[in-house]
């Protein structure tokens, strides 16, 4: 059995403990972005759960959008849904609140509490991918098991 990579194996405990029985997977190519992984996987872009921080101001707090792969988050459509505005996360900014890189953010396990937005159109599909903790890491959950480990609200993020 191969050893998981310390932030890999944060997220495996972290879904241990909140009685989950998913299992991360660590690969031989990069899942740093929504095609990678679905070329690495063998699934549709669109069934990759991507994490996207954003720096919700003036708070300076965190706000996690898990959207679907093909989907680009709109901004003014989860401000709907916080007090403030968002801003873009840069790298030091994700690290610190997460405790992982970009390209590795798991939707859980994070180094403090984030409010989190789950993108409804991961609803389409049985079976999705999300990373888990390094840009050669994913698990495979549903879209109700999402929401159930993120305790997300479940939103429209993409604009029409």
């Amino acid at each position: 059995m191969i050893e998981l990579h310390s932030s890999v194996a944060k997220v495996q405990e972290t879904l241990r403990q909140s009685g989950f029985d998913n299992q991360v997977e660590q690969l031989p190519d990069s899942t740093r972005t929504a095609q990678e992984a679905a070329d690495t996987i063998g699934c549709e872009v669109a069934q990759i759960a991507k994490s996207i921080i954003f720096r919700l101001k003036p708070s300076d707090r965190p706000v996690l959008a898990v959207a679907s792969g093909v989907n680009r988050v709109s901004e003014q459509l989860v401000e709907a849904h916080v007090d403030g505005k968002l801003g873009k996360a840069d790298a030091a900014f994700v690290n610190e609140h997460t405790g992982y890189v970009i390209g590795g953010v798991p939707p859980i396990g994070h180094s403090e509490p984030i409010v989190t937005f789950i993108d409804e159109d991961l609803f389409r599909f049985h079976c999705i991918w999300a990373a888990a903790g390094h840009p050669k890491a994913v698990f495979q959950l549903t879209p109700d098991e999402l929401a159930g480990m993120t305790k997300g609200k479940v939103i429209r993020v993409v604009a029409e």
